[in-house]
């Protein structure tokens, strides 16, 4: 049986409840819980979501390493970005071309406000 020893953490970690992860994936809060407490076994589709939300692989969350080492690392501009940052990205690329150029216009438009901003102004 497929454990999710890390689940648990990684969900308090956002500080997500039961119920409000499970309405991010579309299942039950009972769901969550079972698999939560080895009740239950997620399928690979499960496991995949899980591991894209969290930013973690699918082994880091069926194992007993304490390490995210299996973890994907991203660096910008020399440091890793926040967890917000991260889901901000994982979001964005969810959208449709047509609202990404949406999105990318909204952030030049603020980036041009902020730079002809004084420092401190905003």
């Amino acid at each position: 049986m497929i454990t999710l020893l890390k689940l648990k953490a990684l969900r308090e970690s956002r500080g997500l409840s039961q119920q409000k992860l499970a309405e991010t994936f579309h299942m039950t809060q009972q769901s969550i819980h079972k698999y939560e407490n080895d009740l239950a076994e997620p399928d690979i589709a499960a496991l995949t979501q899980f591991a894209r939300f969290f930013h973690v692989s699918i082994d880091y969350l069926v194992s007993n390493t304490e390490s995210l080492d299996d973890a994907p690392v991203y660096v910008i501009e020399g440091l890793p970005p926040s967890d917000r940052e991260v889901h901000h990205l994982v979001m964005y690329r969810n959208l449709s071309d047509n609202m990404q150029k949406h999105i990318d216009g909204i952030l030049e438009d603020l980036q041009d406000k902020k730079n002809k901003t004084p420092a401190g102004s905003i």
